[in-house]
């Protein structure tokens, strides 16, 4: 028998190499990826798996394809589940999926496995996109079987030679470029403001800069391709929104959470660039889509997020939502202005080619070339059934 294992390094996935091999017996190959963690090691990673008694090792930069092919639709998207996460963790868990798939099918493997817990979303991000990519093969999800306690896992690791990493941080932890999720702890307690150890990408609204700090960022289609009037690739320009962000305490959430599994959680992330880009884009779309588009889009864009959150990636209707809000994209091309300063993202300018705006029937000046006299006319057709109802019920 032989598995891949999507491997991060961490005692977790170490763990599960060996429990893998004792429990069914079988060889395995790690797949790792290179999402924009902050502290990954690609090399060091291989080797330790290694080590471990991995017969072969995957490491792959999958950074520039997490852009385009998985942020970039959530931007267009202005994706935000619940209306205030902007699913990082949740557009990364398909792209490992594909390549688990992809290095299983390379290998003639038999199963695929993961590290995911057995309440949280990430083991069904994880197996309905396997199984929608490839239904032959088996799924082994070894925390959710084992049933190890931490310090459980920790003697068994002992035990095993399986190197312990030293822990820093009382916090479970999740990366890429388009955020960073921490969860347990004292985080637990709804009622306990985060620590500040908690977060790393950001300061405290506190401890930021007293002088606001302006970006323009420009968008082609929908995407966001220039900062401060110079191009830049768009990896690049999403780490620098991160760092840039991050100083000012921008990108902080505390929320109550609804998992898939039914649970509700207490979920805090740091994710600067995203709320950055999502703000000025979504600004951009008021400024160049028609009323009905914006207003039909929301309800389409609040069920995108939900279905990434949900792991539906390579479900019919996802590609669906994509088609019509491409679509929508063509004319989404300009340049929006921002201002941040303790934690904010203020839009404060916004232009494009694609505009919708005109001065000459939005001023009050004596410009303005609206006809006053047609709105009359207009109102009392817009509210003649409000008219009438009210009178019928007096």
């Amino acid at each position: 028998m032989k598995t891949i294992l999507a491997y991060s390094g961490g005692l977790d996935t170490s763990v599960c190499i060996k429990w893998l091999q004792e429990k069914y017996k079988t060889e395995v190959i790690t797949l790792t990826l290179e999402l924009g963690q902050e502290e990954s090691d690609l090399k060091a990673i291989e080797e330790k798996a290694k080590k471990l008694g991995a017969i072969r090792t995957y490491s792959i930069d999958a950074r520039e394809e997490f852009v385009k092919d998985y942020i970039n639709p959530a931007i267009r998207a202005n994706a935000l589940y619940e209306g205030k996460y902007p699913v990082s963790t949740s557009i990364a868990r398909p792209l490992i999926a594909k390549y688990l798939v992809k290095i299983a099918e390379k290998e003639n493997a038999d199963a695929v496995a993961h590290g995911s817990t057995g309440k949280g979303n990430d083991q069904v991000r994880f197996e309905v996109s396997i199984r929608a990519l490839n239904s032959g093969l088996k799924i082994i999800a070894p925390v959710r079987e084992w049933g190890l306690t931490r310090d459980a896992e920790i003697e068994y690791a002992k035990k095993n030679n399986i190197p312990i990493p030293l822990k820093k941080s009382p916090y479970s932890t999740d990366e890429n470029l388009w955020g960073r999720s921490i969860e347990a702890g004292i985080l637990e307690d709804p009622m306990i403001e985060p620590p500040e150890d908690a977060f790393e990408w950001t300061s405290s609204i506190e401890n930021s800069p007293e002088r606001a700090e302006y970006l323009e960022i420009g968008f082609e289609k929908g995407i966001p391709l220039s900062l401060n009037g110079k191009e830049t690739g768009e990896t690049e320009l999403i780490k620098r929104l991160n760092s840039i962000g991050g100083t000012h305490g921008i990108g902080r959430i505390d929320m109550i959470e609804d998992r898939l599994v039914g649970i509700k959680s207490r979920e805090v992330y740091e994710c600067p660039a995203a709320i950055i880009i999502l703000t000025a884009h979504r600004e951009l779309e008021r400024l160049t889509l028609t009323r009905e588009e914006n207003l039909f889009k929301e309800i389409l864009d609040s069920k995108w997020a939900q279905m990434a959150y949900f792991g539906q990636w390579y479900e019919p209707l996802k590609n669906d939502l994509d088609a019509f809000t491409n679509k929508t994209q063509d004319v989404v091309s300009g340049n929006v202005r921002i201002k941040l300063h303790k934690g904010n993202a203020i839009v404060v300018g916004r232009k494009s080619p694609n505009s919708l705006y005109d001065l000459g029937l939005a001023t009050y000046n004596k410009e303005d070339k609206f006809d006053h006299k047609a709105a009359e006319g207009f109102i009392r057709l817009w509210g003649l059934q409000s008219e009438i109802s009210g009178k019928r019920d007096k």
